[in-house]
């Protein structure tokens, strides 16, 4: 976990072959929409106006203005224990400043953090100080985007957790902080678990901790405890994809890699289910959704689900340094369940705008709690 030898890497830029761009357009071309669904709401899932809407926009959408943000920015390749791993490598040009690794989310990829890169490598040129620069590591979690083929089986975040750490070290990085949410906030929390020489923190937009049944367990709740656990009731009612990834992910990662709109109906946690809070915009939506599509990832990353379900570990509590970013429509972390899993909580905020997706809806407020956690 420790190790330090330098990896070997190959520099890699983002350039999907046009016969690919032109079969995504001719397959939207010839959509085959599902009837729609009474009163053709978010009720039932993903509406046909809504994907009708979506689709339009997708024919005319830039791929290419994608690619060239991307490679804006040095990408390379490397393998560690035989699985390829893409990753973009920003550094500062203060010397001194924080490595951190950035771990995107599902359904998300690097381009989660696009809009943040800047702020982060350049803080003077963008309200911060000097001290507050990060040299950036962004890779794309195993299965995911072009960190592909998924190699084997058992792919946890536990998992990539020790392969992130074996990146940054190879990477000359003997000590670093993460930031991530979702799966990203998950693979954070596994190294806060492990808390390898070196670690710096790491910092979440949420720890996924629920009531356990226990006695008293909730005696402290009040109104704001009972709305977060009415909110994860929400989630669970409308979240199926959960229960199709940890039980048949080959079954939909066939509908997946075989139709662009499958996708993009998949991407719905985007949209928040459609409950209206969502702040990601169409263009980031479709730049995600043509990500999966052109990669055909949407199988081997949901996978993460049914080996997370199968793992057989037991739940830990953490002794590593935590921050916690709440943000208002996300799922809400409650403090005191957090606190009974993670022993080293030392930053927590609660933020009046964004959601699940806060380096896209409101990256420059990521930033600077970013700044105060490993400031």
């Amino acid at each position: 976990m420790t190790a330090t030898t330098p990896l070997t890497v190959r520099p890699f830029a983002v350039d999907v072959p046009q016969a690919d761009l032109d079969d995504l357009r001719d397959r939207l071309a010839r959509t085959r929409f599902a009837p729609a669904a009474p009163d053709d709401s978010w009720e039932y899932g993903t509406p046909q106006s809504y994907l009708r809407d979506m689709v339009q926009r997708w024919t005319t959408f830039d791929w290419r203005a994608v690619e060239e943000r991307v490679n804006a920015y040095p990408g390379f390749v490397t393998e560690i224990d035989g699985q390829p791993l893409h990753f973009l490598h920003v550094r500062s040009a203060h010397a001194d400043a924080t490595p951190l690794l950035l771990a995107h989310t599902y359904p998300g990829s690097v381009l989660d953090f696009l809009d943040m890169v800047e702020p982060l490598v350049d803080p003077v040129a963008h309200g911060g100080r000097p001290q507050d620069a990060f040299h950036l590591v962004i890779p794309s979690m195993p299965g995911f985007g072009f960190s592909t083929p998924l190699v084997g089986a058992g792919w946890t975040m536990a998992r990539v957790a020790r392969t992130y750490d074996t990146l940054m070290r190879g990477l000359g990085y003997d000590s670093y902080g993460i930031h991530g949410s979702d799966g990203g906030a998950m693979v954070g929390r596994e190294l806060a678990v492990l808390d390898p020489e070196g670690f710096r923190g790491a910092h979440v937009l949420q720890l996924f901790s629920f009531p356990s049944g226990a006695p008293g367990e909730m005696d402290g709740f009040g109104p704001k405890e009972y709305a977060a656990l009415a909110h994860m009731q929400w989630f669970q009612s409308v979240g199926g994809y959960n229960a199709m990834n940890a039980s048949r992910p080959q079954t939909v990662g066939a509908g997946l890699a075989d139709s662009p709109v499958a996708t993009l109906a998949y991407h719905e946690l985007f949209e928040s289910f459609g409950n209206g809070t969502s702040l990601v915009t169409p263009e980031q939506v479709l730049a995600q959704a043509s990500l999966y599509w052109l990669t055909n990832t949407y199988a081997t990353a949901a996978r993460y689900h049914y080996a997370e379900q199968r793992s057989g570990v037991e739940p830990v509590v953490s002794t590593g340094r935590l921050g916690v970013a709440v943000f208002r429509d996300d799922f809400q972390t409650i403090r005191s369940l957090a606190e009974r899993d993670n022993a080293r909580i030392e930053h927590w905020t609660e933020h009046p705008r964004g959601g699940h997706y806060a380096a896209l809806e409101v990256p420059l407020d990521v930033v600077a709690d970013l700044r105060v956690f490993f400031g």
